[in-house]
């Protein structure tokens, strides 16, 4: 196939997840060493999170404006780096959520639009999604080591220049080397009908569903991402160990991507039973993980990672591409990222930092209870899909 479409997806995947390998374990850590609270850190990362009700819709009418998908994704790169790239030139909390805020919209934003360009190179080109997919999560595991061991030698504000260039590459190979994949099939819809589209979704009971039964285990890991290094560090657990297991949790969400979907995916298994198996382990791993367990036990609970976070995400993505209208779906993959990686999420986020002051690892535990809500919304969505008459769910 050469340098074909399928390449060119997962190199942008690489930048992309090379970013969040940077951001997602360490922010914390960047935050922190600025003498920032518990508090005020889950503040900064709820912000940009929360604020994905507004800037979600927002951006998905605005990016499906444009004749091709690339062209959104390179200008929210573009944003992200002057984002990132000016937390670490200003000072203060208020100047550092706004930064943050900037940066991070732009970074969150470039997914789903990525997805959904992906989702349609694959249909076409005859790939599986989680091919080129997969080799972002690789791309995570190498820069959780990477960064770590930097940390070591170095210090925090390797965090803010690390994912200042990675989104400056995504900006430049999104421009350049992306397919010129186009939004629509036909001429461009008109700006007040984009609105009308993502009204037409929310008005769908069985998408709705959907979306909050994916999006409630996804928000689970909100405590994990924002606490999870300051928690290790206090048990003494050393930065470079703290990569190394956040790359075992992504080598093991690979190995699913990479031979349990594809599999599953054979054996005409649907997106629903992998739903209900990923709430499951999210409810297993958060309330284990509120027993601050040794570093021994943390490995076997890193590697639920591959059913919490990307069985839910695989089958989620799957799922959701089913149920909305093909003139619908950059609408609709936003939709589930914004509730997922914005909203439910944000809000975890904004009340992991009050769990962590007054709580500690024991904070786990409400992330526990969200991913129970999980598990008992995958039990009442499926007897509305069967009515909805999907086939293989």
């Amino acid at each position: 196939m050469g340098f074909g479409a399928r390449s060119r997806a997962a190199l942008q995947y690489v930048l992309m997840f090379v970013g969040t390998g940077v951001s997602l374990p360490y922010a914390g850590l960047w935050m922190r060493a600025q003498g920032l609270g518990g508090a005020e850190i889950g503040v900064i990362l709820a912000a940009p999170m929360l604020g994905r009700l507004v800037t979600g819709p927002a951006i998905v009418v605005w990016a499906d404006g444009f004749r091709l998908r690339r062209t959104a994704i390179a200008l929210l790169a573009a944003m992200a780096a002057l984002g990132y790239g000016a937390a670490g030139l200003v000072d203060g909390f208020a100047a550092w959520a706004v930064c943050w805020f900037i940066g991070a919209t732009g970074a969150a934003a470039i997914i789903p639009l990525t997805d959904v360009l992906t989702l349609r190179l694959a249909r076409r080109e005859g790939f599986t999604f989680a091919v080129p997919r997969g080799f972002g999560s690789a791309a995570f595991v190498v820069t959780n080591i990477v960064v770590g061991f930097v940390l070591r030698a170095t210090g925090a504000e390797a965090v803010i220049v690390g994912v200042t260039l990675a989104c400056i590459c995504i900006a430049v190979v999104a421009w350049r080397v992306l397919p010129a994949e186009p939004v629509n099939d036909g001429p461009p819809i008109p700006g007040w009908d984009r609105f009308r589209g993502m009204g037409r979704l929310l008005k769908d009971p069985v998408l709705v569903a959907a979306l909050l039964a994916i999006g409630t285990v996804q928000a689970a890991h909100a405590f994990y991402y924002g606490f999870s290094a300051i928690l290790w560090r206090g048990q003494g657990i050393e930065p470079h160990l703290t990569g190394m297991l956040w790359a075992f949790a992504v080598a093991a969400e690979i190995g699913f991507m990479w031979i349990i979907d594809p599999w599953r995916r054979r054996r005409r298994i649907g997106p629903w039973p992998m739903l209900m198996i990923a709430s499951a382990a999210a409810v297993a791993r958060w309330g284990l993980m509120a027993l601050s367990p040794p570093l021994w036990t943390l490995w076997p609970l890193q590697a639920l990672h591959a059913l919490s976070f990307a069985a839910n995400y695989l089958a989620g993505v799957e799922l959701i591409e089913r149920l909305a209208p093909r003139d619908s779906q950059t609408g609709a993959q936003t939709l589930s990222s914004m509730l997922s990686a914005g909203v439910l999420i944000g809000a975890a986020t904004l009340a992991s930092g009050p769990l962590y002051d007054a709580f500690g690892a024991a904070g786990y535990l409400a992330m526990a209870g969200l991913a129970c809500v999980g598990l008992i919304a995958n039990l009442a969505l499926k007897p509305l899909l069967t009515t909805r008459g999907e086939p293989q769910v």
